[in-house]
Protein backbone atom coordinates (compact mmCIF):
# COMPACT_ATOMS: atom_id res chain seq x y z
CA UNK A 1 0.00 0.00 0.00
CA UNK A 2 1.00 3.49 -0.55
CA UNK A 3 2.08 5.66 1.87
CA UNK A 4 -0.50 7.97 0.59
CA UNK A 5 -3.24 5.55 1.13
CA UNK A 6 -2.02 4.81 4.41
CA UNK A 7 -2.63 8.09 5.60
CA UNK A 8 -6.27 8.54 3.92
CA UNK A 9 -6.88 5.27 5.98
CA UNK A 10 -5.62 6.77 9.06
CA UNK A 11 -7.46 9.79 8.95
CA UNK A 12 -10.94 8.01 7.76
CA UNK A 13 -10.49 5.80 10.90
CA UNK A 14 -10.71 8.52 13.37
CA UNK A 15 -14.03 9.09 14.63
CA UNK A 16 -15.90 12.42 14.91
CA UNK A 17 -15.97 13.45 18.23
CA UNK A 18 -19.51 12.98 20.02
CA UNK A 19 -21.21 14.70 23.09
CA UNK A 20 -18.99 13.99 25.88
CA UNK A 21 -16.16 12.38 24.10
CA UNK A 22 -12.16 13.59 24.93
CA UNK A 23 -10.26 14.38 22.11
CA UNK A 24 -7.19 11.94 21.84
CA UNK A 25 -4.58 12.28 24.12
CA UNK A 26 -1.49 13.74 22.89
CA UNK A 27 1.97 11.90 23.49
CA UNK A 28 5.19 13.73 23.86
CA UNK A 29 8.91 11.84 22.93
CA UNK A 30 11.92 13.19 24.39
CA UNK A 31 15.47 11.85 23.55
CA UNK A 32 18.64 12.67 25.10
CA UNK A 33 22.26 12.47 24.93
CA UNK A 34 23.62 8.89 26.77
CA UNK A 35 27.35 9.27 25.71
CA UNK A 36 30.73 10.18 27.48
CA UNK A 37 31.38 12.02 24.33
CA UNK A 38 28.24 14.37 24.58
CA UNK A 39 28.50 14.73 28.12
CA UNK A 40 25.13 12.59 27.98
CA UNK A 41 23.87 11.82 31.50
CA UNK A 42 20.45 10.45 29.38
CA UNK A 43 19.32 6.57 29.00
CA UNK A 44 17.41 6.81 25.59
CA UNK A 45 13.84 7.96 24.87
CA UNK A 46 10.98 8.81 27.42
CA UNK A 47 7.73 8.79 26.23
CA UNK A 48 5.01 11.50 28.06
CA UNK A 49 1.57 11.49 28.03
CA UNK A 50 0.79 15.73 28.03
CA UNK A 51 -2.52 16.53 30.02
CA UNK A 52 -4.48 18.19 27.75
CA UNK A 53 -5.58 20.87 30.65
CA UNK A 54 -2.39 21.82 32.06
CA UNK A 55 0.04 21.06 29.82
CA UNK A 56 2.35 18.44 32.26
CA UNK A 57 3.81 15.84 31.29
CA UNK A 58 3.12 12.46 32.70
CA UNK A 59 5.85 9.32 31.58
CA UNK A 60 4.43 6.38 30.25
CA UNK A 61 7.62 4.17 29.24
CA UNK A 62 11.65 4.73 28.44
CA UNK A 63 13.30 3.05 25.94
CA UNK A 64 16.76 2.64 26.80
CA UNK A 65 19.52 0.72 25.08
CA UNK A 66 20.01 3.93 22.75
CA UNK A 67 23.11 5.52 21.34
CA UNK A 68 22.47 9.56 21.34
CA UNK A 69 18.77 9.75 20.18
CA UNK A 70 19.25 13.57 19.03
CA UNK A 71 16.40 14.45 17.17
CA UNK A 72 13.13 12.37 16.67
CA UNK A 73 10.24 13.64 14.72
CA UNK A 74 7.12 11.69 13.90
CA UNK A 75 5.13 11.02 10.75
CA UNK A 76 2.12 12.30 9.27
CA UNK A 77 -0.06 9.24 9.77
CA UNK A 78 0.97 9.05 13.61
CA UNK A 79 1.94 5.69 13.21
CA UNK A 80 6.15 6.10 13.25
CA UNK A 81 8.91 8.00 15.04
CA UNK A 82 12.10 8.18 13.45
CA UNK A 83 15.50 9.32 15.59
CA UNK A 84 18.87 10.09 14.38
CA UNK A 85 21.73 9.08 16.78
CA UNK A 86 24.99 12.32 17.69
CA UNK A 87 28.25 10.91 16.24
CA UNK A 88 26.28 7.44 15.13
CA UNK A 89 25.54 6.63 11.47
CA UNK A 90 22.29 5.24 11.35
CA UNK A 91 18.46 6.34 11.76
CA UNK A 92 15.82 4.02 14.00
CA UNK A 93 11.98 3.43 13.32
CA UNK A 94 9.54 2.74 15.80
CA UNK A 95 5.91 1.79 15.14
CA UNK A 96 3.42 3.73 17.75
CA UNK A 97 1.13 2.34 19.84
CA UNK A 98 -2.13 4.68 19.02
CA UNK A 99 -3.73 4.67 22.35
CA UNK A 100 -0.97 4.99 24.92
CA UNK A 101 2.08 6.33 22.65
CA UNK A 102 4.15 3.47 23.33
CA UNK A 103 7.23 2.73 21.18
CA UNK A 104 7.92 -0.55 19.78
CA UNK A 105 11.62 -0.70 17.69
CA UNK A 106 11.17 -1.44 14.30
CA UNK A 107 14.73 -1.36 12.83
CA UNK A 108 17.38 0.84 11.92
CA UNK A 109 19.14 2.14 8.76
CA UNK A 110 22.66 3.28 7.44
CA UNK A 111 22.54 7.18 6.88
CA UNK A 112 25.96 7.04 4.79
CA UNK A 113 27.04 9.61 6.96
CA UNK A 114 28.07 10.76 10.47
CA UNK A 115 26.29 12.57 13.30
CA UNK A 116 23.02 12.68 11.83
CA UNK A 117 21.48 15.69 13.69
CA UNK A 118 17.58 16.14 11.51
CA UNK A 119 15.71 14.31 9.06
CA UNK A 120 12.54 15.08 7.89
CA UNK A 121 9.83 12.97 5.79
CA UNK A 122 8.81 13.64 2.21
CA UNK A 123 4.91 14.84 2.14
CA UNK A 124 3.97 11.05 0.26
CA UNK A 125 5.74 9.52 3.45
CA UNK A 126 8.07 7.53 1.29
CA UNK A 127 11.53 9.15 1.43
CA UNK A 128 13.24 10.53 4.58
CA UNK A 129 15.82 13.04 4.54
CA UNK A 130 18.86 13.39 6.93
CA UNK A 131 21.68 15.95 7.88
CA UNK A 132 24.89 14.30 8.77
CA UNK A 133 26.53 17.35 10.46
CA UNK A 134 30.03 15.03 11.04
CA UNK A 135 30.33 14.34 7.23
CA UNK A 136 29.19 17.63 5.97
CA UNK A 137 26.41 15.29 3.66
CA UNK A 138 22.65 15.20 2.88
CA UNK A 139 21.16 11.59 2.57
CA UNK A 140 18.03 10.43 1.33
CA UNK A 141 16.46 6.95 2.44
CA UNK A 142 13.42 5.03 1.72
CA UNK A 143 10.80 4.29 4.13
CA UNK A 144 8.72 0.95 3.37
CA UNK A 145 5.25 1.21 3.87
CA UNK A 146 5.47 -0.63 7.01
CA UNK A 147 7.44 2.70 8.48
CA UNK A 148 10.64 0.71 8.64
CA UNK A 149 13.67 2.59 6.94
CA UNK A 150 15.70 1.21 4.09
CA UNK A 151 19.72 2.34 4.10
CA UNK A 152 20.44 5.21 1.74
CA UNK A 153 19.89 5.69 -1.79
CA UNK A 154 21.74 8.86 -2.34
CA UNK A 155 24.57 11.45 -0.43
CA UNK A 156 25.56 14.62 -1.47
CA UNK A 157 28.15 15.97 0.07
CA UNK A 158 28.33 20.11 0.57
CA UNK A 159 30.57 22.01 -0.89
CA UNK A 160 31.52 25.45 -0.22
CA UNK A 161 34.03 27.63 1.86
CA UNK A 162 34.50 27.33 6.00
CA UNK A 163 33.17 30.40 7.86
CA UNK A 164 36.06 32.60 10.23
CA UNK A 165 34.77 30.30 13.13
CA UNK A 166 38.02 28.48 14.00
CA UNK A 167 36.21 25.85 16.08
CA UNK A 168 32.60 25.84 14.75
CA UNK A 169 33.57 26.21 10.94
CA UNK A 170 36.63 24.31 10.20
CA UNK A 171 33.89 22.51 7.66
CA UNK A 172 30.50 21.76 6.30
CA UNK A 173 28.17 21.33 9.33
CA UNK A 174 24.45 20.90 7.83
CA UNK A 175 22.34 21.47 11.29
CA UNK A 176 19.15 20.66 9.51
CA UNK A 177 16.91 19.63 6.68
CA UNK A 178 13.51 21.27 5.58
CA UNK A 179 10.94 20.60 3.33
CA UNK A 180 9.18 23.64 1.88
CA UNK A 181 5.69 23.64 2.17
CA UNK A 182 5.08 22.56 -1.44
CA UNK A 183 7.32 19.76 -1.08
CA UNK A 184 8.96 19.93 -4.10
CA UNK A 185 12.36 21.61 -2.28
CA UNK A 186 14.37 20.68 0.68
CA UNK A 187 16.67 23.47 2.38
CA UNK A 188 19.54 22.86 4.48
CA UNK A 189 21.17 25.59 6.63
CA UNK A 190 24.66 24.74 7.10
CA UNK A 191 26.46 26.26 10.37
CA UNK A 192 30.28 25.15 8.57
CA UNK A 193 29.82 26.87 5.59
CA UNK A 194 27.24 29.94 6.43
CA UNK A 195 25.12 28.79 3.91
CA UNK A 196 21.34 27.72 3.45
CA UNK A 197 21.64 24.95 0.58
CA UNK A 198 18.45 24.54 -1.50
CA UNK A 199 17.97 21.51 -3.59
CA UNK A 200 14.63 20.03 -5.61
CA UNK A 201 13.07 17.12 -4.53
CA UNK A 202 11.60 13.98 -6.64
CA UNK A 203 8.97 13.00 -4.58
CA UNK A 204 8.80 9.76 -7.15
CA UNK A 205 12.62 8.70 -6.93
CA UNK A 206 13.56 10.76 -3.65
CA UNK A 207 16.37 11.93 -5.82
CA UNK A 208 17.69 15.39 -4.68
CA UNK A 209 19.24 18.14 -7.38
CA UNK A 210 20.87 21.73 -6.67
CA UNK A 211 18.62 24.24 -7.63
CA UNK A 212 20.13 26.74 -10.27
CA UNK A 213 21.50 28.87 -7.60
CA UNK A 214 22.22 26.34 -5.03
CA UNK A 215 22.17 28.41 -1.73
CA UNK A 216 21.95 31.78 -0.23
CA UNK A 217 24.63 33.21 1.74
CA UNK A 218 24.20 34.41 5.21
CA UNK A 219 26.10 36.89 7.36
CA UNK A 220 30.05 36.03 7.61
CA UNK A 221 30.16 34.16 10.95
CA UNK A 222 26.22 33.90 11.30
CA UNK A 223 26.77 29.85 11.81
CA UNK A 224 22.79 28.92 10.56
CA UNK A 225 21.18 26.34 12.32
CA UNK A 226 17.67 25.82 11.97
CA UNK A 227 14.53 26.98 9.97
CA UNK A 228 10.92 27.68 9.73
CA UNK A 229 8.19 28.28 6.87
CA UNK A 230 5.79 31.04 7.31
CA UNK A 231 2.80 28.76 6.74
CA UNK A 232 1.05 31.13 5.19
CA UNK A 233 3.33 33.98 3.64
CA UNK A 234 6.08 33.27 1.34
CA UNK A 235 8.40 33.90 4.07
CA UNK A 236 11.65 31.77 5.91
CA UNK A 237 12.94 32.73 9.38
CA UNK A 238 16.68 31.14 9.99
CA UNK A 239 17.86 31.04 13.14
CA UNK A 240 21.91 31.84 13.34
CA UNK A 241 23.68 30.04 15.80
CA UNK A 242 27.00 31.42 16.25
CA UNK A 243 25.92 34.99 16.36
CA UNK A 244 22.67 34.87 18.14
CA UNK A 245 20.60 36.58 15.57
CA UNK A 246 17.18 35.26 13.36
CA UNK A 247 16.86 36.09 9.82
CA UNK A 248 13.52 36.98 7.55
CA UNK A 249 13.79 36.06 4.16
CA UNK A 250 11.59 36.11 1.25
CA UNK A 251 10.92 31.82 -0.41
CA UNK A 252 10.15 31.79 -4.40
CA UNK A 253 8.37 28.58 -4.15
CA UNK A 254 8.55 28.33 -8.30
CA UNK A 255 12.27 28.84 -8.32
CA UNK A 256 13.52 27.90 -5.02
CA UNK A 257 15.30 31.27 -4.22
CA UNK A 258 15.49 32.64 -0.83
CA UNK A 259 16.11 36.42 -0.90
CA UNK A 260 17.13 38.39 2.58
CA UNK A 261 15.11 40.95 4.12
CA UNK A 262 15.58 41.62 7.93
CA UNK A 263 18.11 40.42 11.00
CA UNK A 264 17.74 40.94 14.14
CA UNK A 265 19.73 40.03 17.34
CA UNK A 266 17.77 36.74 20.15
CA UNK A 267 19.49 38.45 22.97
CA UNK A 268 18.11 41.54 25.15
CA UNK A 269 20.78 44.19 24.53
CA UNK A 270 21.79 44.89 28.13
CA UNK A 271 23.18 41.15 27.60
CA UNK A 272 26.71 40.85 27.15
CA UNK A 273 27.87 36.83 28.10
CA UNK A 274 28.16 33.87 25.94
CA UNK A 275 25.61 32.82 24.34
CA UNK A 276 24.45 30.47 21.05
CA UNK A 277 21.29 30.02 19.17
CA UNK A 278 19.66 26.29 19.08
CA UNK A 279 16.24 26.55 18.21
CA UNK A 280 13.22 27.96 16.15
CA UNK A 281 8.98 27.59 16.21
CA UNK A 282 6.39 29.29 14.98
CA UNK A 283 4.01 29.89 17.52
CA UNK A 284 -0.51 29.20 16.86
CA UNK A 285 -1.36 30.81 13.40
CA UNK A 286 1.99 32.33 12.63
CA UNK A 287 1.82 35.44 14.92
CA UNK A 288 4.60 34.93 16.74
CA UNK A 289 8.26 32.94 16.40
CA UNK A 290 10.11 31.68 19.00
CA UNK A 291 14.21 31.26 19.18
CA UNK A 292 16.32 29.61 22.10
CA UNK A 293 19.27 30.92 23.41
CA UNK A 294 21.71 28.62 24.86
CA UNK A 295 24.12 31.00 27.34
CA UNK A 296 20.83 33.64 28.17
CA UNK A 297 19.09 30.51 28.45
CA UNK A 298 15.53 32.16 27.42
CA UNK A 299 13.20 31.85 24.61
CA UNK A 300 13.33 34.88 22.44
CA UNK A 301 9.42 35.90 21.04
CA UNK A 302 9.07 38.02 18.40
CA UNK A 303 5.78 39.13 17.11
CA UNK A 304 5.50 38.43 13.06
CA UNK A 305 3.69 41.30 10.62
CA UNK A 306 0.80 39.44 8.97
CA UNK A 307 1.81 41.73 5.86
CA UNK A 308 5.02 41.64 5.34
CA UNK A 309 6.58 38.37 8.16
CA UNK A 310 9.23 40.76 9.53
CA UNK A 311 9.25 40.22 13.47
CA UNK A 312 9.48 42.82 15.91
CA UNK A 313 10.71 41.94 19.57
CA UNK A 314 8.25 41.18 22.18
CA UNK A 315 10.43 40.06 24.57
CA UNK A 316 12.54 36.99 26.54
CA UNK A 317 10.88 34.41 28.96
CA UNK A 318 13.89 32.02 31.06
CA UNK A 319 13.68 28.63 29.57
CA UNK A 320 13.64 26.82 33.14
CA UNK A 321 16.63 25.55 32.59
CA UNK A 322 20.69 25.83 31.39
CA UNK A 323 21.00 25.33 27.35
CA UNK A 324 17.69 24.75 26.08
CA UNK A 325 18.72 23.04 22.78
CA UNK A 326 15.49 22.31 21.75
CA UNK A 327 11.95 24.35 21.81
CA UNK A 328 8.68 23.06 20.41
CA UNK A 329 4.77 23.25 20.14
CA UNK A 330 2.39 20.29 21.00
CA UNK A 331 -0.54 19.32 18.18
CA UNK A 332 -3.03 21.70 19.29
CA UNK A 333 -0.69 24.86 19.84
CA UNK A 334 -1.38 25.73 23.05
CA UNK A 335 1.79 24.75 25.36
CA UNK A 336 5.33 24.79 24.36
CA UNK A 337 8.49 22.78 25.50
CA UNK A 338 11.85 23.39 26.26
CA UNK A 339 13.96 20.59 26.22
CA UNK A 340 17.18 21.70 28.18
CA UNK A 341 20.14 19.35 27.85
CA UNK A 342 22.18 20.98 30.62
CA UNK A 343 19.74 21.63 33.49
CA UNK A 344 18.64 17.92 32.86
CA UNK A 345 14.48 18.68 32.35
CA UNK A 346 11.97 19.42 30.22
CA UNK A 347 10.04 22.67 30.51
CA UNK A 348 6.26 23.26 30.36
CA UNK A 349 4.74 26.60 29.17
CA UNK A 350 1.54 27.83 28.54
CA UNK A 351 1.14 29.82 25.25
CA UNK A 352 -1.09 33.09 25.62
CA UNK A 353 -2.19 33.34 21.69
CA UNK A 354 -2.80 37.28 21.65
CA UNK A 355 0.39 38.15 23.14
CA UNK A 356 2.28 35.88 22.52
CA UNK A 357 3.45 35.41 26.27
CA UNK A 358 4.62 32.00 27.92
CA UNK A 359 3.67 31.47 31.19
CA UNK A 360 5.59 28.13 32.92
CA UNK A 361 3.03 25.42 33.61
CA UNK A 362 4.55 23.77 36.90
CA UNK A 363 8.05 22.78 37.92
CA UNK A 364 10.07 21.33 35.12
CA UNK A 365 10.20 17.62 34.11
CA UNK A 366 13.09 15.92 35.22
CA UNK A 367 14.81 14.30 31.80
CA UNK A 368 18.83 14.21 31.86
CA UNK A 369 20.30 15.79 28.91
CA UNK A 370 17.24 16.39 27.16
CA UNK A 371 17.73 17.36 23.82
CA UNK A 372 14.86 17.10 21.52
CA UNK A 373 11.11 16.26 21.96
CA UNK A 374 8.84 15.11 19.26
CA UNK A 375 5.18 15.43 19.28
CA UNK A 376 1.89 13.31 18.42
CA UNK A 377 -1.98 12.65 18.99
CA UNK A 378 -3.69 9.48 19.51
CA UNK A 379 -5.73 7.57 17.43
Amino acid sequence: MHRRDLLKTAMIAVPSLGRGQSRPASFAYVGCYTTEQRHGRGDGIHVYSIDGESGRLVEVQTIGDLVNPSFLITSRDRHCLYSVHGDGNHATSFRIEPSTGKLKLLNTAVTGGVNGVHQALSRNGDFMVVANYGSGSVAVLPVRPTGELADQIQIVALEGNPGPHRVEQTASHPHQIVFDPTGRFVLVPDKGLDRVFIFRFDERTGRLTPTGRGSVQTREGAGPRHLAFDPTLPRVWVLNELNSTAATYSWDSDEGVLKPLQILPTLPSDFTGANSGAEIAVGPQSRFVYCSNRGHDSIAAFAVNPRTGLLTPAGWTPAGGRVPRFIGLEPSGRFLYSANEQGDSVTAFRVHAASGALTAVGPPTPNKSAVTVAFTRGI
